[in-house]
């Protein structure tokens, strides 16, 4: 273990993973170190174009009797190599190898039980591998931050785009998909910009990371296989914000709703993954809830806490 970019009393693990056609693949497992040795734990994943950079999230579950560990996922973050695109991926299931090193890690390590928490692609990821390790008591939980079950095009528009995007996945995997200028979700979070939040943008860019076909059609499948539905055993909270918001051009609207998802596509069909989901939207939320404004980002915390208290997960 190595110190982290946040400081004490965070630390860092690299996690070798077996390579693809373009080199070396790593992970990054980040924990802290004034977090319970023995007990619960939670496993934080982030989204696309993201990374681990919240330590009030940390201090929310640590406070909450339980050890913070924070993956970094190939390609992203504190795990990105120069010859590396960033967070490209031919298919979600790859990440199935860090979740799978992580949580063997975090057991090894003297924790009986893993909560899961995923944002956005983290968030349709995980819910994947929960559904792969749902025969496994140790998976306590899946907490969902605006999972990223559906693209943002009309159901017909879906059916009938979905060949042709899985031939050009195929095809031209690197391929770019056009995009505007400057993001407005992150232009709402970066302190240099409309936000409070303080992060680097080379690994969250203002304009986003670039979207590649060959990724594209990953999540699209991944989605397809979401929205057939899914059979998480563990209890599963499904949180999004309360409306969406989609522009161009800057409004303060985006400190108050989801500018990159459809939250009606996250309520249609979350209930989908197991016997055992309960959704709760946050009015005020933006994409990341965790990074709203401090009114719905203690709403959205609250909530979390009920949750975690109906299903007996506190320590």
């Amino acid at each position: 273990m190595e110190a982290d970019l946040l400081g004490e009393p965070y630390r860092r693990r690299t996690l070798e993973l077996p390579a693809d056609n373009e080199g070396e693949v790593v992970a990054t497992l980040v924990t802290r170190d004034d977090s319970p040795s023995t007990g619960p734990a939670v496993l934080y994943v982030h989204g696309f174009s993201d990374y681990f950079f919240h330590p009030h999230v940390a201090d929310f579950f640590v406070e909450q009797g339980y050890a913070f560990y924070a993956l970094d996922l190939r390609k992203a973050g504190r795990s990105m190599r120069p010859h590396q695109t960033p967070h490209f991926v031919r298919y979600i299931p790859e990440y199935f190898a860090e979740l799978d090193l992580a949580s063997r890690l975090i057991r090894s390590a003297g924790h009986d039980s893993i909560l899961v928490y995923g944002h956005s692609t983290g968030g349709l990821s995980t819910s994947l591998w929960a559904h792969r390790m749902r025969q496994h008591p140790w998976l306590s939980g899946l907490i969902l931050n605006s999972p990223f079950f559906a693209l943002n095009i009309g159901e017909a528009a879906q059916r009938l785009g979905t060949v042709p995007l899985d031939i050009a996945g195929l095809l031209a995997p690197k391929q770019v998909l056009p995009r505007g200028g400057p993001g407005i979700n992150v232009q709402s979070l970066h302190r240099d910009h409309h936000g409070e939040w303080d992060f680097d943008l080379a690994w969250k860019p203002l304009a986003g990371t670039p979207i590649r076909l060959g990724w594209l059609r990953a999540v699209d499948q991944a989605q397809k296989r979401v929205r057939s539905g899914l059979e998480i055993s563990a209890p599963v909270l499904v949180t999004a914000a309360a409306e969406s918001w989609f522009e161009s051009e800057w409004n303060e609207t985006a400190h108050t709703a989801d500018t990159v998802l459809n939250v009606e596509d996250i309520v249609r069909w979350a209930p989908g993954l197991g016997d055992d989901v309960e959704v709760v939207q946050i009015h005020g939320g933006r994409h990341d809830l965790a990074l709203s404004q401090l009114g719905a980002r203690k709403l959205f915390f609250s909530e979390v806490d009920a949750w975690m208290r109906r299903h007996h997960l506190l320590p």
